[in-house]
């Protein structure tokens, strides 16, 4: 059945007065399709004041306490979302200051390391264009060796025939008569004398050719060194520090005498590898080299040096070979003592370490010793 508006009675209703609650309005379309006429005439005769159901004020009670949840949910919320971005922001404040700290220290850590790689790379490219050019303008091939070769025999010539010059200048030749028909007075045959080994000077005025050519092996020494020279040559590159100390032993300290030391025994063991080139250039297979060290390690720290620097083997270390090593300064001064006997020259070379020296090797021609620094300890003291 149709509920139609014209169908029903006219009623003469009065304007309902202000409700006290806040109800939501009843669709009366809507209730009146679902309705018979009969029902739609009790509604269009119900009082003035609508009734409220229970259930309605249930529902409308559940939706108060819903909405005071739900507000309370969002302050909570929000709080809870405050707190945690304070949180957030008090550890990762500290992490990322810590962070921060950590990155700057690894940062000049890295920078550090990379200064010195590249102080490092540098000094290994200067060194290895400085070999490729002396390569290139000291040892070009077989015939540059053997032209280095004649050039060390040429000197060591030179130095011979300097030494039988100034030997035959102290000869005391006999004096002849006018008279050349007269017959020379026969001399008696005797035993055949022994020459003497002239002493070493090298300071004097009057031994000035020997200072040039000691000025002069340094010299290359420094300048045009030669790592595949032949054996007692110097091989390794001789700095202006080292030369220094080798002129001063030379010529300030007339080879006997200490020197200030390099501060280790690889830098001393090359002063000492110069001044023995250039004595065994001058004096050759009559020099002898006496190596004092009171410990194993040093002497053989001292062989190895040695080698590497001038080029020898270990043949030529022994007892009666060029190199003599001694732990004992009484049984190197009995040995000097046999070579002054066999018209050797001693060279001794006394290493750093040694604090007490024995006065008995301060008696001979040559003698080297290193001092260390004063009120210092050595770096390579075992």
């Amino acid at each position: 059945m149709s509920s139609d508006p014209q169908d029903r009675p006219k009623l003469d209703l009065k304007p309902a007065p202000p409700q006290p609650l806040d109800i939501p309005a009843i669709d009366q379309t809507e209730a009146a399709k679902d309705s018979t006429p009969a029902e739609a005439i009790a509604d269009s005769v119900t009082p003035e004041e609508p009734t409220l159901t229970p259930e309605f004020q249930a529902i409308q009670a559940d939706i108060t306490v819903l909405e005071r949840q739900k507000a309370a949910l969002v302050e909570e919320i929000a709080a809870l979302k405050k707190e945690k971005n304070s949180l957030f922001n008090e550890q990762t404040g500290g992490l990322e200051t810590q962070v921060q700290q950590f990155m700057a220290k690894s940062l000049q850590t890295l920078e550090a390391k990379q200064t010195a790689l590249q102080k490092s790379v540098d000094q290994l490219e200067r060194r290895r264009d400085r070999i490729r050019e002396e390569m290139r303008t000291t040892f070009a091939g077989a015939s540059q060796d053997i032209a280095v070769r004649v050039q060390g025999f040429r000197d060591y010539l030179m130095g011979s025939l300097q030494d039988l010059v100034m030997a035959a200048e102290q000869l005391d030749f006999p004096s002849y008569d006018d008279n050349w028909s007269q017959a020379a007075t026969p001399v008696p045959p005797s035993e055949p004398i022994k020459q003497k080994l002239e002493p070493p000077q090298f300071a004097k005025k009057n031994f000035a050719a020997r200072v040039q050519h000691i000025e002069a092996t340094l010299k290359q020494y420094q300048m045009s060194p030669d790592y595949y020279g032949p054996p007692w040559q110097l091989r390794r590159t001789f700095e202006p520090i080292h030369s220094d100390r080798v002129k001063k032993w030379f010529f300030e300290q007339g080879g006997r005498g200490a020197v200030r030391s390099m501060g280790s025994r690889l830098q001393n063991i090359l002063v000492a590898s110069a001044g023995l080139s250039v004595l065994y250039n001058m004096y050759g297979d009559r020099l002898r080299a006496l190596i004092l060290a009171n410990t194993p390690e040093r002497l053989g720290e001292w062989r190895r040096g040695l080698q590497d620097c001038l080029g020898i083997s270990r043949s030529d270390f022994g007892p009666n070979s060029g190199v003599i090593l001694f732990e004992n300064p009484d049984a190197l001064v009995q040995k000097a003592d046999r070579l002054v006997e066999d018209d050797k020259l001693p060279l001794i070379i006394i290493d750093e370490a040694e604090d007490n020296i024995s006065l008995s090797l301060l008696q001979y021609q040559l003698w080297l010793a290193f001092a260390p620094e004063p009120q210092s300890d050595s770096s390579y003291f075992f």
